[in-house]
């Protein structure tokens, strides 16, 4: 079985957001840039399915121009097989993504695809909904625990919602996008990165897939979140009292 691993480039989760000065977006230039935590996850279960012999390949996907190949190395340097990058313009949506997704699998044919739940960048959460409807694949999205059975066919996911744990059985071939407490993503070593520059990345255009994009949404305006107020220290609980039910006025 072959799996497929979609994964995305955004600023890295330690560097302070700054908005642009035209408020039409989150500045990138001269910004580090990494793999989205939720794709590392991703792939490294991918990883794990395949070194436990249920899987034949492993086969990362990035979307996005250029410099998106970059993080395709770091993801080949973890361990992927081989890699696709479609030249795509960097801010588009999560239905072109979706869409550009189903061509691709139709293409490779992969048993499994793997996506993060969520970017840490626009926080969209759609495109492994929408990929698995147009797909017409099953699909389980939040995953906390996967396990595969070869020989039935089917994927058991464990995924966490607000009343507990929700365990669903998936026929395969299906969609699964995983959380946070699914695994600890490995890091790359130093012999896996030079290796990962002889690793294969091949090329796609929109035109090869024949997909258009186009974009029913439009960003108005970024802004940064308002400021928090500095706190105080209170002398008493008689000084609390009074702050909540004068200033405050929550009681």
């Amino acid at each position: 079985m072959k799996i497929m691993v979609a994964i995305k480039r955004v600023v890295d989760y330690a560097v302070k957001i700054r908005v642009k000065p035209d408020k039409s977006g989150v500045e990138t230039k001269n910004v580090k840039m990494s793999m989205n935590p939720f794709c590392e996850i991703a792939l490294e279960e991918a990883l794990r399915v395949r070194e436990s012999g249920l899987a034949s390949e492993v086969v990362a996907v990035s979307i996005g121009p250029v410099q998106f190949t970059e993080t395709l190395r770091t993801g080949l340097a973890m361990g992927a097989d081989r890699a696709i990058h479609v030249e795509a313009p960097e801010n588009i949506y999560p239905l072109t993504i979706a869409k550009i997704l189903k061509a691709l699998v139709d293409v490779e044919k992969p048993g499994l695809l793997f996506l993060g739940k969520q970017a840490i960048d626009n926080d969209q959460n759609q495109t492994g909904q929408m990929v698995a409807g147009l797909l017409k694949w099953p699909q389980g999205t939040f995953a906390s625990k996967v396990v595969l059975d070869k020989e039935k066919q089917v994927a058991t996911v464990d995924r966490e919602v607000d009343g507990g744990i929700e365990t669903l059985c998936l026929d395969l071939p299906a969609v699964i996008t995983t959380d946070l407490r699914l695994n600890q993503p490995r890091y790359a070593t130093l012999p896996n990165i030079m290796k990962a520059k002889s690793k294969p990345i091949k090329k796609f255009t929109l035109q090869d897939l024949k997909v258009e994009i186009k974009s029913d949404l439009e960003v108005v305006e970024v802004t940064e979140p308002p400021k928090r107020k500095s706190g105080v220290i209170l002398s008493s609980v008689d000084e609390l009292i009074d702050k909540l039910k004068n200033e405050a006025r929550v009681i």
